[in-house]
């Protein structure tokens, strides 16, 4: 493979997907999208400009694109009520770009209040010099024995935009006021620093995503290695000397992953505590109740909801599960409450 071959990859937009990615280790590029499985990098061009017009580079800022440049993203499927559902396959003829994070693949439905995907047209599949395709999962954390040295508490919600984000990142942000190393954590999703960017300005002592166990969206992947990845980043965070972890759980109690996760023993025994973030008292009472069935009960509610007293006082009302503002989850004695009850090993069953 000539180096005329791989000089677009020099000026091209590497995305927040593939900033673990050693560009040392790209020997080649190949056309076989056929064959491509999700994490395989993908160079593509800009076609047509939809949805997302800027995408996140790799440095951790976003970048404009335009209709011609070469952007490097990750094969992957993707799951957003609020967007896109999306394939990882790759069609030669035409993809399209599932998330500005750097998702690549076949959009396959689409919330009618957004505009249709950005359009790429595929140019290759990065390979290293034995020709075989580079995949996210090569630049994973390594394994580690890690995996039950750290409490947690799970951040759950009804529905994408929910209010989770803010929740981990506030909670992680009064966890570290009161004195704790915390690890600010998204466990499933689509990769997008966004979320990655809010819980580092926290000061969390350790950031980090799926992305870092080596996928670039969690949708469509084995509940096994969903798990296998939210042990990874657990066992990291405590090798790295973390007291405590809050975990995001992406999108609703009824998308795929996520319901796995919640019907699966592992959260049950895992769990040291559980903020559940919905918009409105009705959501807050089908979400306590579904969580019950699962034999799970929060320790708070947050989210949207919280933002309104009156909303709140609903939801109180129905759930008899404390609603806490964003403030609150900031304040360190608030806080200090989850760590306590987390170190001492409870759970809130139903």
């Amino acid at each position: 493979m000539t180096q005329d071959v791989l000089a677009p990859l020099t000026t091209a937009k590497w995305t927040f997907a593939t900033r673990r990615v050693d560009h040392g280790l790209i020997g080649g590029m190949d056309t076989a999208f056929a064959a491509a499985r999700p994490g395989d990098l993908i160079l593509a061009q800009v076609e047509s400009l939809g949805q997302h017009q800027r995408v996140q580079l790799s440095s951790g800022r976003p970048s404009y694109i335009y209709p011609g440049d070469m952007i490097v993203l990750a094969c992957g499927a993707r799951y957003a009520p609020d967007q896109f559902e999306g394939l990882a396959e790759i069609d030669p003829d035409g993809a399209d770009l599932l998330a500005g994070g750097g998702c690549i693949g076949r959009m396959v439905a689409r919330n009618e209040r957004i505009k249709n995907a950005t359009r790429l047209l595929p140019v290759g599949r990065l390979l290293d010099d034995a020709g075989e395709p580079v995949n996210l999962d090569r630049f994973a954390l390594p394994p580690t024995d890690r995996t039950n040295d750290i409490p947690v508490v799970f951040v759950l919600g009804t529905a994408m935009n929910s209010g989770k984000t803010l929740a981990t990142a506030q909670l992680a942000l009064g966890l570290r006021r009161a004195g704790y190393k915390v690890a600010a954590l998204k466990g499933t999703g689509t990769g997008a620093f966004g979320d990655f960017n809010e819980y580092s300005d926290t000061g969390a002592h350790w950031v980090a995503d799926f992305t870092d166990a080596g996928m670039v969206t969690t949708y469509r992947e084995p509940l096994a290695r969903v798990k296998d990845g939210l042990n990874l980043l657990l066992g990291h965070a405590a090798e790295r000397g973390c007291d405590i972890a809050v975990m995001e759980i992406a999108d609703g109690l009824f998308q795929r992953e996520t319901g796995a996760l919640v019907a699966d023993p592992w959260l049950r025994d895992r769990l040291s505590g559980l903020v559940f973030a919905c918009g409105d008292a009705v959501a807050a009472a089908g979400g306590v109740a579904e969580l019950a069935r699962h034999g799970l009960r929060p320790d708070a509610l947050t989210g949207i909801l919280s933002c309104s007293p009156m909303a709140a006082a609903e939801a109180m009302s129905a759930t008899g599960v404390p609603v806490l503002r964003k403030g609150d989850l900031a304040d360190p004695a608030e806080a200090n409450v989850f760590a306590l009850r987390a170190f001492a090993g409870t759970r809130r069953a139903a």
